[in-house]
């Protein structure tokens, strides 16, 4: 058992769309492996890898600033913005049966001026990790296109449901996590790194570094890895076009562990998500018209399944 990896060089970014047949090999490759694992890796997307690993770098160098600076740039589920901004370490269990995940992350979801950032403390932070939000959009948008193609509905379905991607108003978030080292002797029972979880919005796009670590679960209730491929992007499906399209693509728990080696306990891992989220007022329907599942509006749906997660001890009020 493996995940897919199909070439999406003939419609990455800053080329032409491609013919109409090159379009339904990509769509029909890409729907098979979502369809059955919900992960898939896309190669050739135009995304350069040293692009990738010059913000891994960029992100590091906040994340090892002191604690008490970070803390200034904490999340704050009161504010217009509640998905912006650093998250602690065990701040959240995306397994709440677990202990808080052994890792960090900055989250960002808006792209407007009011937001906080380490300017600062890491001036090049902000423009980098907006750069890296606006491309992971425009490679969103091609990949739209060909889901769509593939589902055999209209070409613009789901980008008309993604229209306020970077404002307040779509809570799209490219999060940039940090694994640090871990000593054993500290680990809680039943604790993890990032613990097993489906993704709640559209689909993520992941970008790893060489640590790899995650594991995705197979239908058969089996773990399989989900190694680092240099020059591609993970993607996978997420908990509502798994609704949206009537389990026809399928959202798939996965986690990362407690390394086993000494070594890579030693060892830090980081990586980049970008959350797609349909805008605040959409309302997601079955798109072949079955009534499978009931309708259900898109903020709504998110605001529950947060309210499960985060630990709202770990935010302060206001903004």
């Amino acid at each position: 058992m493996s995940i897919a990896v199909v070439d999406f060089g003939s419609f990455g970014l800053g080329k032409a769309k491609p013919s109409a047949d090159e379009m339904e090999r990509l769509s029909t490759e890409i729907i098979k492996a979502l369809s059955d694992l919900g992960f898939v890796y896309l190669k050739n997307t135009g995304i350069e890898e040293q692009n990738v690993l010059k913000v891994m770098d960029t992100c590091k160098k906040f994340f090892l600033l002191p604690s008490e600076i970070k803390q200034q740039y904490t999340r704050s589920m009161d504010s217009e913005t509640p998905s912006h901004g650093w998250v602690d370490t065990e701040a959240e269990s995306l397994n709440p049966t677990r202990p808080g995940d052994l890792k960090e992350a900055f989250n960002v979801s808006t792209l407007t001026s009011s937001d906080k950032w380490p300017v600062k403390h890491a001036p090049e932070f902000s423009k980098c990790l907006e750069s890296f939000f606006k491309i992971c959009e425009q490679l969103t948008v091609r990949i739209m296109k060909v889901i769509a193609l593939g589902l055999r509905v209209e070409s613009d379905f789901f980008i008309n449901k993604h229209k306020m991607m970077g404002c307040n108003q779509n809570p799209t978030t490219l999060r940039a996590s940090y694994y640090p080292p871990i000593q054993k002797s500290s680990v809680k029972e039943h604790q993890v790194r990032c613990g097993e979880h489906s993704d709640y919005g559209t689909f993520t796009l992941l970008f790893q570094d060489k640590s790899a670590g995650l594991e995705v679960m197979h239908k058969s209730g089996q773990y399989v890895a989900a190694p680092y491929i240099p020059n591609t992007v993970l993607l996978n499906i997420a908990d509502l076009l798994q609704r949206w399209t009537s389990d026809t693509l399928i959202s798939t728990k996965h986690r990362v562990l407690i390394p086993q080696s000494d070594d890579m306990l030693n060892s830090t891992r980081q990586s980049l998500a970008f959350f797609v989220h349909p805008d605040h007022d959409a309302t997601i329907a079955c798109c072949d018209g079955s009534d499978k599942y009931l309708p259900i509006n898109s903020l709504q749906y998110l605001k529950e399944k947060f309210s499960r997660i985060f630990r709202k001890e770990y935010y302060p009020s206001g903004n």
